[in-house]
């Protein structure tokens, strides 16, 4: 399969990058990041979703299996680029996958998101503004999309046990388990049309997904 990641260079990307066997393509928005992407056996291909056009994006789905959104802002960025990537990269990727005919869309989202935010300052209220437009948008297309909105997200190693649901308590969960729960959602379509919170917890990863 060939799989389309944008946000190539984040901390899940890499990690997803790096499960999937073949197939992985991971876009970034600077040419430095492309060898880290390539030593996880991915391909890279720059592509800024801040500042393509739609058809440059149509023209990179051409022939994908499916398209995960992993982009994101990041720490330090502010209000008005959680709007531009949060928000409107993942808008530009869902449109340009319609055209393209790559109906497979995993879209990485947030714990929050649907809510008024609980509490943050001025640019969390905008990032959980932004993964609920985002969300909204992805609903209303024809695509067989899965939104996934992680808990707070560690670096600690993976345990391969999750929870995995419409509604989950508040919770951290490591990247490594997150990036595992992507593959078995691209893997198994049962999930589609679902909105699913992940935080860790005691069940196998395969067994809750296939149960999704």
């Amino acid at each position: 399969m060939r799989i389309i990641i944008a946000g190539g260079h984040g901390k899940i990307a890499l990690r997803l990058a790096a499960r999937l066997t073949s197939g992985a393509v991971g876009l970034v928005r600077n040419p430095a990041h492309v060898a880290d992407v390539e030593a996880t056996g991915a391909e890279a291909v720059v592509c800024d979703l801040e500042r393509a056009s739609l058809d440059d994006v149509v023209n990179v789905l051409e022939g994908a299996d499916a398209v995960v959104f992993a982009a994101g802002a990041g720490p330090g960025s502010g209000a008005p680029r959680k709007d531009t990537v949060d928000r409107g990269a993942s808008v530009l990727l869902a449109e340009a996958a319609e055209r393209a005919g790559v109906r497979r869309f995993i879209q990485i989202s947030s714990m929050g998101a649907g809510k008024p935010p609980a509490g943050g300052d001025e640019v969390w209220a905008a990032y959980i503004q932004a993964k609920t437009e985002a969300e909204a948008d992805l609903r209303a297309r024809d695509l067989a999309w899965t939104i996934l909105r992680p808990g707070a997200l560690t670096d600690d190693p993976g345990t391969g046990l999750v929870r995995l649901a419409p509604e989950v308590p508040r919770g951290a969960v490591p990247r490594d388990d997150v990036a595992a729960v992507i593959v078995a959602l691209l893997e198994n379509p049962g999930t589609v049309h679902r909105t699913l919170e992940l935080v860790s917890g005691d069940t196998p990863i395969i067994d809750l997904v296939a149960t999704e």
